[in-house]
């Protein structure tokens, strides 16, 4: 009854009829923006926002902005996940999903203006834009706008991204509770959000009085390919020659993981049982030549489930302040690294659990 009540009530005060104003609440698509808008404001003013069902979406067009390689699988099966995962958030409503690709730096602001200030576009994303003048335009253009896995250093802009100091940290504190303390890190550092995994594996070294010298326990990769970091993990082993090996390599992704693994077998060095092998990733290769991968899961199809909601509540709460939602990590415990006992004894870690069986 309260309901029904409340429709009435906003149809009596912005001149539209009821059931005009059922479909917006409801988010449905066959009504003008002249209308929404009308209905929108005046359901603020009520309170009606306040209870709304968050699965209710109050909007009908969403613009997606990314690098260009976030729309093929081939090339940043990262970020092109995250693109499907927002158009399965969205695949119950009646919202219509559209994409632009920009840059991550340097962007064509003229493009960003054009396509963000369309009518049919009432509200955007922008997913891995580190570009702070577009940040600054997508605050002054006055829509809905969230960002995944990057950040507004203004801070006017809500965003989604992976914990990655967290989740950096984390790996490396595994290691060490396995019993691992001459740990090697392979990295893209590509991005600030690689650099802030870094931070967070320094910090696990610190944790554990342990003396981190990025020369000695950092490699280097261009990119996250298998091959790019099969040549630097065998460049570095050729350069070690005949000094220890660390117990241990902790890798930036699955197919840098994969490199790795390549470039060790290469020596005739196995995994786990030689040294082990971890990866900050773990979707997009449970195994590498047959040696179950343990890994971090990055949190992936979330950022964009996650934006969607976020993006439902700055419709809800316009004048809500903007923040920053970090996602943890999950870790997937498999075969590819082995516990080190104190004496130098290591044991393998079973499917079912972290230590001796």
């Amino acid at each position: 009854m309260d309901k029904k009540l409340k429709i009435v009530d906003i149809a009596a005060r912005t001149g539209l009829s009821a059931s005009t104003v059922s479909r917006v609440l409801a988010g449905k698509a066959n009504t003008s923006e002249r209308a929404r808008a009308k209905v929108l404001a005046c359901a603020r003013e009520l309170g009606v926002m306040e209870g709304m069902a968050a699965g209710r979406m109050l909007l009908n067009s969403l613009l997606v902005f990314a690098p260009q390689r976030a729309f093929d699988e081939r090339s940043d099966i990262f970020y092109y996940r995250v693109v499907q995962s927002i158009s399965k958030a969205l695949a119950p409503h009646e919202v219509r999903l559209r994409y632009c690709a920009l840059e991550e730096n340097d962007a064509d602001a003229n493009l960003f203006l054009a396509r963000i200030n369309e009518p049919e576009t009432q509200a955007a994303i922008l997913l891995g834009i580190d570009d702070p003048h577009i940040h600054d335009l997508a605050a002054d253009v006055g829509k809905p706008c969230v960002l995944i896995n990057c950040r507004d250093a203004r801070m006017r802009l809500p965003s989604v991204a992976p914990d990655h100091r967290l989740i950096g940290q984390f790996a490396a504190r595994y290691l060490f509770d396995m019993g691992h303390r001459s740990v090697v890190n392979v990295l893209c550092l590509r991005r600030y959000t690689m650099d802030l995994r870094l931070a967070g594996i320094r910090e696990a070294w610190q944790a554990s009085n342990l003396r981190f010298q990025a020369q000695r326990d950092v490699i280097t990769t261009p990119s996250f390919s298998a091959r790019e970091t099969c040549d630097a993990v065998t460049a570095w082993l050729d350069a070690r020659g005949d000094r220890p090996l660390p117990t241990a390599f902790l890798v930036g992704g699955d197919f840098m993981a994969a490199g790795t693994i390549d470039a060790l077998q290469q020596r005739g060095l196995r995994v786990p049982q030689d040294i082990s092998v971890m990866s900050i990733d773990g979707f997009n290769l449970a195994a590498i030549q047959d040696v179950p991968l343990t890994a971090v899961h990055v949190p992936r199809d979330e950022l964009g489930s996650e934006a969607v909601q976020m993006l439902q509540q700055r419709l809800l709460r316009p004048e809500a302040p903007a923040g920053t939602l970090l996602l943890h990590g999950a870790l997937a415990v498999r075969e590819s690294v082995r516990r080190i006992r104190p004496g130098g004894g290591r044991t393998a870690v079973g499917r079912e659990g972290l230590y001796d069986e």
